[in-house]
């Protein structure tokens, strides 16, 4: 699956495009953040891991079919260099009884010659309440 689409910006502007594409249900726009390579990963909650471009898109087609799924990504932290980006963000979601829940989400990105690229999303559920945000301690020991 050859992509032509330059994205040009930061590994956070790709995720934050992906998020976007989720909420609208957009699986062109969100096959195109990927990057072009069968060695890509998914795995969605519960789920088993996906190889591929036609494994993850067929997963999310199901997954998209009744439309967006209104995620807020929040609680960035991000580990990066020259050519990979690991994210992991906290996922909010609303449970289908109304509930306020969260995901925890590992994003992994590479440079590749059209921009940023995602090569593995993998979500799992996370128990309990919505953690409050992380500030890193102001002293080391």
């Amino acid at each position: 699956m050859k992509r032509g689409k330059q994205l040009n910006g930061s590994a956070a502007e790709v995720e934050a495009a992906f998020y976007e594409a989720l909420n609208r249900a957009d699986i062109d726009a969100l096959m195109q953040l990927w990057a072009d390579d069968e060695e890509i990963v998914c795995i969605h909650p519960g789920g088993p891991r996906l190889h591929g471009h036609a494994a993850i898109q067929a997963s999310w087609e199901a997954i998209l079919e009744r439309g967006g799924l209104q995620i807020r990504p929040s609680q960035l932290h991000e580990t990066h260099n020259l050519m990979s980006s690991v994210h992991t963000v906290i996922e909010g979601v609303t449970s289908s009884g109304g509930e306020p829940a969260h995901l925890i989400a590992t994003n992994v990105y590479i440079k590749t010659p059209q921009g940023w690229r995602i090569v593995l999303h993998h979500v799992s559920v996370a128990p309990g309440a919505v953690p409050a945000h992380e500030h890193p301690a102001s002293s080391l020991h």
